[in-house]
């Protein structure tokens, strides 16, 4: 499969470790220096939602933040306590 999603056919692959296959993903923001999105990542029966955050140094992007959920259990407390936080949040 490619990794650029319909939504943006131009889009540049991602900089995210040759390890890793990419399935499918989202681009959530992406400037000339951040760019932000969400990868659908693994092989059949064993694929993984990551939330990925990269800086761009010169030409390189460089790997910021990865958060990985595995199991739709665990999406449904994160989910839950970030909506609680988020509450808070003006």
């Amino acid at each position: 499969m490619s990794e650029t999603p319909a939504s943006a056919p131009t889009e540049e692959k991602l900089p995210t470790n040759e390890m890793i296959k990419v399935i499918d993903y989202i681009t959530i923001s992406k400037s000339a220096n951040w760019w932000t999105a969400v990868v659908l990542a693994g092989e059949e029966g064993r694929k993984k939602v990551m939330l990925y955050m990269w800086n761009k140094r010169g030409d390189k992007w460089s790997r910021k933040q990865k958060f990985t959920i595995a199991r739709k259990a665990d999406w449904a407390k994160y989910k839950e306590a970030i909506e609680k936080l988020l509450e808070k949040v003006d």
